[in-house]
């Protein structure tokens, strides 16, 4: 469900929809379950607009979050070069291929439920929509909400990451069928909904994890003052998970279910058997198969093992992704210690930028490793404009020749579907 209209019909329709999914499915329910629902208002919107409701509409909006969260980095892998596509029909070749249209395709219009397909607009803009209209009806009803101040806190926070994505993953943005919106536009909205968290009462992990991610907002944005101030405060140890579940495709880890259960992609050659200085890096475990995918027939298939099953949690934001952030900022010495301590934490040698390279090279290389199919590198890609490859006009998948040539489309174009249904564009 797109996310378009007023505020009130946003309610109506997004919150009825992820009440039903969690309350008949303990979470989550397959598509085909939901044809079988007897009675279609069991679940009535006055019910999702009691403000006694407020815990189930904010762990909607979480859930909604967890599951285009998953999307997002087998979405990104796929653009970015960490994974390539193993499946012999063409509707996923964009993505890997690089030569997505204002279309859209798959990515702007399948749902966060497909098991084959891969989806970002769509599911991030209803994971944004979901816990701002939470966020709002809460703000209107504080007084009258058990644990108001909490939950508020946690719906910016899932609110921002929403937004956060948006602005890495596209060229363009529209929230909650606002206005289109730059990247940097759609940054500043999700500091904002950071800021929003952090002035509330979160939790610590909320708290730590809206820093994280305003850090990354900021940085973004090149407010490295702002981004730096706010990594220095995570503590070390702090990691926030996305949960999952076998219980549907909508509630398993994506990466997982596309890569190593139904073999719908594989590890790409840049991430094969990753060493350094001789000792094999632990950060990128992958396997060699030692055949083709089944997909296709025609992909070497190499397994991620980062993510051992369906309900393996993916991090959303964690202490090293902030001590990274410091070390590109503030660069020297600074930055030669916190590589040191990646690598000593990993039991890799350590680094020395008199014979290993320049840092910031480094840091880029660190983030591939560390934070490896964590939804990181799309937007590291665009962030240091990393070399494309293969190469823009390079046979697509030489290996086998599926068709077309590698494109230069790394950000993703706003879908036709929103401009032509969205008042404000």
């Amino acid at each position: 469900m797109r996310a378009t209209g007023s505020p009130r019909r946003l309610l109506r329709g997004l919150m009825m929809w992820s009440a039903v999914l969690l309350l008949l499915g303990g979470g989550v329910v397959a598509c085909g379950e939901l044809l079988e629902i007897e009675s279609g208002s069991a679940v009535t919107a006055d019910f999702l607009e009691d403000p006694a409701q407020a815990p189930l509409l904010v762990t909607s909006a979480i859930a909604d979050f967890q599951c285009a969260f998953s999307n997002y980095i087998q979405a990104g892998a796929l653009i970015g070069n960490e994974m390539w596509d193993g499946q012999l029909g063409a509707a996923q070749w964009p993505y890997d291929r690089r030569d997505f249209d204002e279309s859209g395709g798959p990515y702007a219009t399948t749902t966060c439920s497909s098991n084959q397909w891969v989806s970002l607009f769509q599911s991030l803009s209803t994971a944004n929509a979901q816990a701002s209209i939470a966020a709002r009806l809460i703000s209107e009803n504080i007084a009258d909400v058990s644990n108001g101040a909490q939950l508020l806190a946690q719906a910016y926070a899932y609110a921002g990451y929403s937004q956060l994505l948006l602005g890495e993953a596209m060229c363009s943005v529209a929230l909650e069928s606002g206005p289109e919106l730059t990247r940097d536009q759609a940054w500043a909205s999700a500091e904002e909904q950071f800021t929003n968290a952090l002035n509330g009462s979160p939790t610590a992990d909320i708290q730590n994890m809206a820093l994280v991610g305003r850090a990354r907002a900021r940085l973004n944005q090149g407010n490295t003052t702002g981004a730096l101030a706010d990594a220095q405060q995570i503590p070390a140890g702090f990691v926030t998970y996305a949960t999952y579940s076998a219980a549907t495709n909508r509630s398993s880890n994506k990466v997982y279910n596309h890569n190593n259960r139904f073999e719908f992609s594989s590890v790409e050659d840049d991430f094969h058997d990753l060493t350094w200085k001789g000792v094999p890096d632990p950060r990128v475990p992958v396997n060699d198969e030692g055949r083709l995918t089944a997909g296709d027939d025609l992909t070497p298939f190499w397994t991620q093992q980062k993510y051992p099953d369906r309900e393996a949690p993916i991090p959303i934001a964690r202490y090293e992704e902030a001590q990274l952030i410091i070390a590109e900022i503030q660069g020297g010495q600074t930055a030669v210690d916190i590589i040191n301590a990646l690598h000593a934490a990993a039991g890799l040698p350590g680094y020395d930028p008199a014979t290993d390279g320049p840092i910031l090279d480094h840091i880029i290389q660190e983030r591939e490793r560390e934070l490896f199919l964590e939804s990181h590198h799309l937007g590291d890609m665009i962030r240091f404009n990393k070399p494309l490859l293969p190469p823009p006009g390079a046979t697509y998948q030489e290996t086998g020749s599926k068709g077309g040539t590698y494109g230069t489309t790394v950000c993703l174009p706003l879908p036709l579907v929103e401009k032509d249904n969205n008042p404000n564009i």
